[in-house]
């Protein structure tokens, strides 16, 4: 699926802006940019991992963002924007595309965005940068998610090395990061080392411990099988259950997945990776190093 950068979102937007009699919020101009490029309605869901803007929504804001240092567009008030007469006058020409290569030829943009390189002397060249392909809320999005990926694969080196019955215990831990079980006390019963008849732990699945979920927890190198989960299931019928979860540090065998679907008991299956990603996601086994604020104008702050 590929969604359209904000750069190929420039063009639409100033077109949607300059046909526009009023000015247009920008969540408008995410729809009829969209509608005007027929956007498929995953490209118009596909979500900044994030989950705090769509892409097409992020990228339209920086559409606007760039085209607003050059004087094509301005912001009359916050989530708005207003094409200027310099915007209209490019549409006159009737552009191909608007890039920032053709922003780079206005004064405004040259000022407020390019950053003139120099040597270590001091002395500044005439050579400017000109910004990436990729937004910045994109940048911050990649390397982020390049960051949690190889934390990821920190954990799931580390998970392989655990001793099981500490492994085990870490996934209550998890469970009760996530919101499962009631006290830290009352979080989850671990089942003795022995003769655990199918079964790692139980923990509530609220605090009041209306219902408990089962626990099987694999520390395993090799793909888990079908077989694998039918014991499980036999396990919870012994024990009358009906929700079970079952967690390995590798994966699970395509047959063993749709066996777990099939089911009347509702089974949940989590492999390696996205244990780990649970772990960086609710802190477990994991620490902050550093946060970083990102911060934008409070516009309340400058209005009479």
């Amino acid at each position: 699926m590929t969604i359209p950068s904000y750069q190929e979102l420039m063009l639409p937007l100033l077109r949607v802006l300059g046909s526009a009699t009023v000015d247009l919020h920008q969540k408008d101009c995410t729809r009829l940019i969209s509608d005007q490029l027929q956007l498929s309605e995953e490209q118009r869901q596909a979500w900044l991992p994030s989950r705090m803007q769509t892409y097409v929504h992020n990228r339209t804001g920086w559409a606007g963002w760039y085209m607003q240092q050059a004087g094509l567009v301005e912001k009359p008030k916050k989530g708005y924007m207003r094409i200027t007469e310099e915007g209209r006058k490019l549409l006159a020409r009737n552009p191909a595309s608007i890039d920032n290569k053709l922003l780079a030829t206005y004064s405004s943009f040259q000022d407020r965005v390019l950053k003139p390189t120099g040597d270590e002397a001091g002395e500044t060249s005439e050579a400017a940068v000109i910004p990436s392909v990729q937004t910045p809320t994109d940048q911050i999005e990649e390397a982020h998610q390049k960051l949690n990926q190889s934390l990821a694969s920190d954990l799931r080196d580390l998970m392989a090395k655990m001793d099981p019955f500490k492994f085990e215990q870490l996934v209550i831990d998890l469970l009760f990061a996530m919101g499962y079980g009631g006290s830290r006390a009352e979080a989850a019963l671990v089942t003795q080392k022995s003769n655990d008849e199918g079964i790692d732990g139980i923990i509530n699945e609220d605090r009041l411990g209306l219902d408990v979920i089962y626990v099987q927890a694999k520390r395993w190198q090799s793909t888990v099988g079908r077989v694998e989960i039918q014991n499980f299931v036999g396990a919870l019928v012994g024990k009358h259950a009906t929700k079970g979860v079952f967690i390995t540090t590798s994966d699970f065998h395509k047959n063993a997945v749709e066996y777990a679907k099939g089911v009347h008991h509702k089974v949940i299956l989590i492999g390696g990776l996205r244990l780990a990603e649970l772990m960086i996601e609710y802190n477990v086994g994991v620490s902050t190093v550093r946060t970083i604020a990102i911060k934008r104008v409070d516009s309340d702050y400058f209005e009479e």
